[in-house]
């Protein structure tokens, strides 16, 4: 499939839209799949040179893993994390392209859920490409590492605001670490910690009225005090990497606003890996700030299926393939 490139006096977005009532927004763990980016290399070259890039940053072929699986493999942590950036970043090459995107221009702000904060700061050019991939591959490790298997869990409390899923954490815990991982709005928060102490969540939530609540299948208690070794090590790790203020400003995980300030960004990144992924407040703020449009940039329809629960009037859109790609180009023509 070849993609002619726009126009300059073409408009870069569906009608309708100004500029800068745009947000790109980039997918965290948990949409991967294998298969995923394979169409993209298989049809532009922009996409290819993005997994060689990170093929060679890591040392490793990650993305014949993306393209072939196994499934397990690829959703090893220290896999998943790189993987999920890197197809982010092809579409985002392609979308330059192919769809004259200039980010500049077109966005006014990039968020990314979790990792992928890490991916939307690649997409602004604050990190390279390359210290990108090392550093999520690091992340990966170091979370996966920091919590012996078995003692740790998390767990989905539906149905819940997040005033009451802290409430729930904090009769959990009884010593043990509970805290809420995840505020991803439309009444989803995730409970992280001590297996014994989340599981005491999942009981009490029911009582408080959640909808479902269940123990997720996950190999590490993500954001939650258990991962500082993990936040140490990403300390020493953001200490040692060049980071440049981002061309838009990043809505962060923690600070659930925007900065652009690259040491206030690298403490940002230390803080989320214990701390609340903030995701219902980052949206509302930009859709306080003029956001009307938000597309998800990657693998996966995670987020955009979210925007409408958060965001009353907003769209949401996710751009992965080739096909997505297209129709986007046509709806802009």
């Amino acid at each position: 499939m070849t993609l002619s490139p726009l126009n300059a006096t073409q408009p870069r977005f569906p009608k309708g839209l100004t500029e800068m009532s745009i947000a790109f927004i980039f997918p965290g763990q948990g949409s991967q799949a294998p298969g995923m980016g394979k169409a993209l290399a298989d049809n532009f070259a922009s996409a290819r040179a993005v997994f060689e890039a990170v093929d060679a940053a890591l040392g490793q072929k990650l993305s014949a893993l993306m393209f072939e699986g196994p499934e397990a493999e690829l959703t090893m942590t220290a896999n998943a994390q790189p993987a999920l950036m890197a197809v982010s970043m092809a579409v985002m090459r392609v979308l330059e392209a192919e769809a004259g995107l200039d980010l500049v221009r077109d966005v006014k702000f990039v968020a990314g859920h979790s990792l992928g904060e890490y991916s939307a700061l690649a997409a602004a050019g604050s990190f390279t490409l390359a210290d990108t991939a090392r550093l999520l591959r690091l992340r990966g490790d170091a979370m996966q590492k920091a919590v012996p298997p078995g003692q740790g869990a998390m767990a989905a409390l539906l149905g819940l605001d997040y005033e009451t899923g802290v409430a729930v954490a904090a009769e959990a815990a009884q010593g043990d670490v509970c805290q809420i991982a995840n505020d991803n709005g439309g009444g989803q928060v995730v409970a992280s910690g001590a297996k014994a102490a989340v599981e005491r969540a999942v009981e009490i939530a029911k009582v408080k009225g959640a909808r479902r609540a269940m123990m997720l299948q996950v190999s590490a208690p993500f954001h939650c005090a258990l991962m500082k070794p993990a936040a140490e090590a990403m300390a020493l790790a953001l200490a040692a990497v060049d980071i440049k203020a981002p061309k838009v400003p990043l809505v962060g995980n923690v600070l659930a606003a925007m900065t652009s300030d690259p040491a206030e960004i690298r403490n940002k990144l230390v803080e989320q890996v214990t701390g609340t992924v903030r995701w219902r407040e980052c949206m509302a703020y930009m859709a306080h700030e003029g956001v009307e449009s938000f597309y998800e940039i990657g693998s996966g329809k995670v987020l955009s299926g979210l925007v409408k629960r958060i965001v009353d009037g907003a769209t949401g859109t996710s751009i992965g393939t080739p096909a997505d790609i297209e129709t986007f180009k046509a709806r802009s023509a």
